[in-house]
């Protein structure tokens, strides 16, 4: 009967109590900006955080690299995560340089929907900090993905 259970959802409470055990690990992070010019790729994103963090975390969002680099420099985000590929026709590898002379030294985790081992391997040599399946972004792989940053605390949220 137990194993039933399991099949049928009894895993929820497994589920909920790795939630607890990664965001026990994590740092504060008080603002956040993702890059995603799919509204509901970045819907998704910003909800799996609302879980991680609550409201205490500001979520930004900009749907063009030009919007990005304004964002950036407007107000340093502690995080910023990236679609590997954004319309008309920027790419991760072609985002980050750009980001980085708008000032931004932080943390850059890319969610893509093409992580091959070289293309992992080229992102992460482009200056991404993590990368992300696309069909992984949920609450534990980007806990995960968050944890291997460090603790940003409070670094790069004042603008500087």
């Amino acid at each position: 009967m137990a194993t039933g259970f399991i099949s049928c959802g009894g895993d929820h409470l497994a589920k909920k109590c790795e939630l607890v055990r990664a965001r026990a690990r994590l740092g504060i992070f008080k603002d956040i900006l993702i890059v995603d010019d799919e509204t509901l790729d970045a819907e998704r994103l910003s909800a799996t955080l609302r879980v991680l963090f609550g409201y205490e975390t500001q979520i930004r969002w900009a749907s063009t690299l030009g919007d990005a680099v304004d964002r950036v420099i407007e107000q340093k985000p502690c995080v910023l995560f990236l679609d590997d590929i954004l319309k008309p026709s920027a790419t991760a590898s072609q985002a980050i340089p750009l980001l980085r002379d708008a000032g931004y030294a932080g943390p850059i985790v890319v969610v893509s929907g093409q992580v091959t081992h070289p293309r992992r391997s080229s992102l992460l040599a482009d200056g991404a900090s993590d990368v992300i399946h696309k069909d992984d972004v949920d609450s534990v792989r980007v806990a995960e993905a968050l944890a291997g940053l460090g603790n940003p605390v409070e670094s790069r949220s004042s603008g500087d």
